[in-house]
């Protein structure tokens, strides 16, 4: 097969090879994608963000791009109210008066839960992304009934 461009032959496809370097990439290309799969349940009674151990790290190749976090893990609380946030390093990106993203109740049993979030990191260092969670009171779960993932997505400016 050979290329057409306006009518004139060009080079023949075979001889095409290689990648878009990132800098080249349309705006809106995903860039590259980093997965993690976690299948250790964790638990906390604790009404302040703490850690749940679903975590990962991208390093943008700009600075201008942005990564698309998105988490899918079940959850459960014992009573009251189970908050999940994600943070980006030390900072809580979480919205809303509660600072969070999703908000389970202990009459919903095993929840599944989708947290999805467009960041603007700003940097080419290596940022880490966690999901965060507290309860009002009572016992919370994270990473019930199967495993919970977190894929991080970077987007060409």
């Amino acid at each position: 097969m050979t290329i057409v461009l306006n009518g004139s032959v060009g080079i023949p496809a075979s001889s095409l090879s290689g990648v878009i370097p990132d800098a080249n990439a349309p705006s809106g290309s995903v860039v590259q994608v980093v997965q993690g799969t976690y299948t250790v349940q964790q638990s906390t009674t604790s009404t302040s963000f703490v850690a749940s151990g679903i975590a990962g790290s991208i390093t943008p190749s700009s600075s201008s791009n942005k990564v698309l976090v998105e988490v899918s893990l079940n959850g459960v609380t014992t009573s009251a109210s189970c908050f999940y946030t994600i943070y980006r390093d030390s900072t809580n990106l979480g919205i809303g008066t509660n600072n969070c993203f999703a908000v389970t109740s202990s009459t919903a049993g095993d929840n599944s839960i989708n947290l999805r979030f467009l960041d603007s990191p700003g940097t080419t260092s290596s940022v880490t992304y966690t999901v965060y969670y507290k309860v009002s009171s009572g016992t919370g779960y994270t990473t019930v009934q199967g495993g919970s993932v977190i894929t991080l997505s970077e987007i060409a400016a």
